[in-house]
C-alpha cells in the first residue's frame, strides 16, 4: 500500500477512535493536563518530606477551590441577574407594547394578526425548545459525571506516574526508548507554557472587554469585563451568563435598547477575536506552533470533542511536534506544525 494511503487510513482511524471514545478520552486528557501542571509542585513537596498521597491531594484541593471560585462567580452573576429581573420584565413589557403599536401605525398590522403570529411561533418553537432543553440537561449530566472523574484520574496518574512511564518505555521499540524521558519532560514544559499562554489570553480579553464597556458608559465596566474574561474558561455558557448583568444594567440605567445591543456587540466582537486571533497567537507563540495549524487544530478539536477539544487539541499538537522532531521520519510533521523562531 502506498505511504500516503497508509497515512490517510491512520488519520481516519484515529479520528474515529477519538470521536467514539470521547467520553473516556476527554476526562483522561483533562486529568493528564492537570497532572502535568501539578507534577513539579508535587515533586517539590515530596522532596521536602511530604507523603506522595498528601502532596497530590493538597494540590488537587487547591485546583478544586479555584474551579469552585469560578463556579461561585457564575452563580453570583445569575443571582444578580435574578434580582434585576422585575425591572427587566417591566422594560420588556413596555417595549413589546411600543413595538406592537409601531406595527399597527406604520405597517397596518392589526393586533389580532400579531396575536396569530405569536401563537404560530409558539407552536413551532415549543418542540424545538423542549428538544434543546432535553439535550442541555443530558449534556449537563454527562459533564457532571466527567467533572467528577477528572480529579480521580488526576490523582491516579500522579500516584502511579513512575509505573506509567516505565510501562510506556517498555511498550516502545528499543530504538525509541532513549529519548522518551526527554519527550515527557518537554511535554510537561509544553503544558506549562500552554497555561501561561491561556493567562495572557484572559488578560487581553479582560482589558478589551473593560475598555469596550467603559467607552459605552456601562457602570462597573472593569468588574464586568474581568468577570467576562474569567468566565470565558467555561465555553459558550460562561460568556453568555457574564453578559446578562451588564446588558440588564445598561438597559435599566439608560432606558434605551441600543446600550444592551452595544454590550452584546462588544462581547461578540471580543469573543470572535479571542477565538480566531488572540488564542491562536498567544498560545501558539509559547508552544512554537504556527498560527495556521493552531487554528486548524482548534477546528478539528471542536469537530471531534466539542468545546473540550478546542482547548485540549492545541497542547496535543505541541506534543506531537515534539515527538516528530525526535523521531526518524517525523520531519514533515515537525515542519508542518512548527513556527519560525526569532
Amino acid at each position: 500500500m502506498p505511504r500516503y494511503l497508509q497515512l490517510l487510513l491512520a488519520i481516519v482511524l484515529a479520528g474515529v477512535i477519538l470521536y467514539t471514545g470521547r467520553s473516556l478520552f476527554i476526562p483522561l486528557s483533562f486529568a493528564l493536563l492537570i497532572s502535568f501542571i501539578l507534577y513539579p509542585i508535587c515533586k517539590w513537596m515530596e522532596k521536602k518530606g511530604m507523603g506522595k498521597s498528601t502532596a497530590i491531594i493538597l494540590n488537587l484541593v487547591m485546583v478544586t477551590l479555584l474551579l469552585t471560585g469560578i463556579i461561585f462567580l457564575l452563580i453570583q452573576q445569575l443571582q444578580n441577574f435574578g434580582n434585576e429581573w422585575p425591572l427587566l420584565r417591566d422594560k420588556l413589557n413596555q417595549s413589546s407594547i411600543q413595538f406592537s403599536a409601531y406595527l399597527v401605525e406604520e405597517w397596518n398590522v392589526s393586533e389580532a394578526t400579531q396575536k396569530e403570529w405569536l401563537e404560530e411561533f409558539g407552536k413551532n418553537s415549543t418542540s424545538h425548545i423542549f428538544g434543546l432543553v432535553q439535550q442541555t440537561i443530558s449534556a449537563s449530566a454527562v459533564s457532571a459525571v466527567l467533572l467528577f472523574l477528572i480529579p480521580i484520574y488526576s490523582f491516579l496518574i500522579l500516584y502511579y506516574r513512575h509505573r506509567l512511564v516505565k510501562a510506556l518505555i517498555l511498550f516502545l521499540p528499543a530504538h525509541y526508548r532513549t529519548g522518551i524521558i526527554e519527550i515527557i519532560q518537554l511535554a510537561i514544559h509544553s503544558y506549562y507554557e500552554f497555561i501561561k499562554g491561556m493567562i495572557v489570553v484572559y488578560l487581553i480579553v479582560g482589558v478589551l472587554n473593560s475598555v469596550g464597556l467603559l467607552l459605552l458608559g456601562v457602570p462597573h465596566a472593569i468588574l464586568f469585563g474581568c468577570i467576562a474574561a474569567l468566565l470565558t474558561f467555561i465555553p459558550y455558557v460562561g460568556i453568555l451568563v457574564a453578559s446578562l448583568f451588564p446588558i440588564t444594567l445598561s438597559w435599566v440605567t439608560y432606558n434605551s435598547i441600543w446600550y444592551p445591543i452595544g454590550v452584546i456587540g462588544i462581547f461578540a466582537f471580543v469573543q470572535y477575536l479571542e477565538a480566531n486571533v488572540i488564542f491562536p497567537w498567544a498560545v501558539s507563540r509559547r508552544l512554537n506552533l504556527n498560527t495556521l495549524m493552531t487554528i486548524v487544530t482548534i477546528i478539528i478539536g471542536g469537530i471531534l470533542w466539542g468545546a473540550a477539544g478546542m482547548i485540549l487539541f492545541v497542547p496535543f499538537a505541541a506534543i506531537l511536534k515534539l515527538v516528530a522532531e525526535r523521531m526518524e521520519g517525523g520531519e514533515a510533521t515537525a515542519e508542518l506544525l512548527g513556527d519560525d523562531k526569532p
